[in-house]
């Protein structure tokens, strides 16, 4: 099994020793993890020049940074997004990596091996706000078009992890340990649900009569979904 796993931020407080707890539920001898840390991998901000949805990705003048994520996101079958809550929202150098991702959306041109993933979205606060935060992380992932989500938010109450009441650690482990079982039975076994198929079928409507970017069309024909194929 191959992991893919984008961190919100470099420090390793209360999210990323969480998300280190599902790695270690996750993994065995045979699996793959690749971990991206921002903003040390955040690429520049984006400037909006519409280049990767009119010419294509590799005309992004960030394509270099971010391709490299994309390819790896493609290659694993478990994709973790994760993000501590900053102000009641992801982290904006998080958010800053996903707005170069919008090509990817089901809108315009979604990877068809994302539709046969399963992706985990991890966040927590010392107060509230993880509610927020892992449904606008899965929102990205469900419009990427990845197959099962699932999410784990904590309200930890507390600023470090080191200071987490062990009863509140004790708990956690057993919360990870449960949900990594149920995501360890899906990976390689999912279908996208019928929400996804719906939203994929409205995008194929709209593709059928978009004739403001042919990029987009093109990639639809190419293939073959305008027609009777689809990625699952």
């Amino acid at each position: 099994m191959r992991i893919v796993v984008l961190h919100g931020q470099m420090h390793k407080g209360s999210t990323y020793n969480i998300t280190k707890l599902f790695l270690e539920n996750l993994s065995d001898e045979n699996t793959e993890i690749t971990e991206f840390f921002m903003p040390e991998d955040t690429p520049s901000f984006c400037i909006g020049c519409f280049n990767c949805f009119m010419k294509g990705e590799e005309e992004c003048p960030h394509a270099d940074k971010v391709q490299a994520i994309v390819k790896a996101m493609d290659e694993a079958d478990l994709i973790i997004l994760e993000s501590p809550c900053y102000a009641f929202g992801m982290s904006g150098q998080l958010k800053t990596l996903l707005d170069h991702l919008a090509y990817r959306w089901m809108v315009h041109r979604p990877h068809p091996k994302m539709f046969s993933k399963v992706g985990l979205v991890i966040s927590t606060a010392a107060g509230a706000g993880t509610k927020k935060v892992t449904k606008s992380l899965k929102d990205n992932l469900f419009h990427w078009g990845v197959a099962k989500i699932y999410r784990y938010g904590k309200n930890v109450a507390a600023s470090s992890w080191e200071s987490v009441k062990t009863e509140k650690k004790l708990k956690i482990e057993k919360e990870v340990k449960e949900l990594s079982g149920k995501i360890s039975k899906e990976i390689g076994n999912v279908k996208p649900g019928l929400k996804t198929k719906l939203m994929f079928h409205i995008m194929r409507m709209g593709q059928k009569a978009n004739d403001w970017n042919p990029t987009d069309r093109e990639y639809w024909l190419n293939n073959g979904w305008l027609g009777a194929s689809r990625p699952w």
